[in-house]
Parts: C-alpha cells; sequence; structure tokens
C-alpha cells in the first residue's frame, strides 16, 4: 500500500489549505472525543505523514480558533440543526465547526468554497449521508453569516 492510498480519496489533488483542513478536521475529532488540550492536539497532529504539506497557518487558525470560539460557534448552529450537537457524529460535529467558523471569520474565502470544502472533509471523513447534512446545515448558516453575498449569489 502506498502513502498516497491512506487517504480516503487518494485521487483528489488536494491543496496545501484542503489539508488544513483534513488535519483540523483530524485534531477536532480527537478533541471532541477526548477534550484534549489544543496544544496537545496540535503537537500530535504536527507530527502526522503529510503535514509538511498543509497550510500550517490556517491548520492553527482553525485548530485554536474553533476551541476557543466553540460555544459561540455551536450556539450559531443549534438553531439550525434537528438534534443536539452532542448526538451529531464526531466528524459532521467538526466539520461544521470547521465550516462556520470558516463562513464567521475568513470573509476572503467566498462561502460557496467553505460549504464545499465541508461537505468534501464530510465525504472523505464521515458516513454515507453526512455530507447532505453538512451541506443543508452550512447553506443555513452561510445565509445569516454572510447574508449579502449569499443574496448576491442567489440573484445571479
Amino acid at each position: 500500500m502506498t502513502q498516497k492510498s491512506l487517504h480516503a480519496n487518494p485521487s483528489k489533488n488536494r491543496t496545501p489549505r484542503h489539508r488544513a483542513r483534513e488535519f483540523a478536521l483530524q485534531g477536532l475529532y480527537q478533541w471532541l472525543l477526548n477534550n484534549e488540550d489544543a496544544g496537545v492536539i496540535d503537537a500530535h497532529i504536527r507530527q502526522a505523514h503529510g503535514f509538511d504539506k498543509a497550510d500550517a497557518e490556517h491548520f492553527d487558525t482553525l485548530l485554536h480558533g474553533i476551541i476557543k470560539q466553540a460555544p459561540a460557534l455551536r450556539a450559531g448552529l443549534s438553531p439550525l440543526i434537528d438534534r443536539p450537537l452532542d448526538q451529531l457524529s464526531p466528524v459532521e460535529h467538526a466539520a461544521l465547526l470547521i465550516g462556520a467558523f470558516e463562513l464567521s471569520h475568513h470573509l476572503e474565502i467566498p462561502y460557496k468554497v467553505v460549504i464545499n470544502e465541508a461537505v468534501e472533509l464530510t465525504k472523505s471523513f464521515g458516513g454515507i449521508d453526512g455530507h447532505k447534512y453538512v451541506n443543508g446545515v452550512l447553506d443555513k448558516f452561510a445565509a445569516t453569516a454572510r447574508n449579502v453575498e449569499v443574496e448576491h449569489a442567489r440573484k445571479r
């Protein structure tokens, strides 16, 4: 087995920023399951194979920013979901946190890109239809967080 085949979607051309999101998802998964310290998770993830090809700055922003702002992000997501957050799979939960964080704090990334990236993460690491759920929730979140951008795109 080659190193490339260890990834859930080995044929995809993954950018450094996408890789950063993959590693952030893995770190958030660890945090959600074990509630470990962000610094411990960060150190562990940075030792992972392929981390050198990731956008380390974006990874850092995502992992630490999401953990610090998790209560506010969850408060924004909770009205948009049909069950308590703790009943979501950890992959869906982490992908929603990444999407909500990027929609709220990275206005330079188009909202459709943010949603697509979260969907791709869920397709790669989550259950069969989890990506559909993540897409629907983040689409609703974007309508609030990026109202002007979403309305402009819908008028096209």
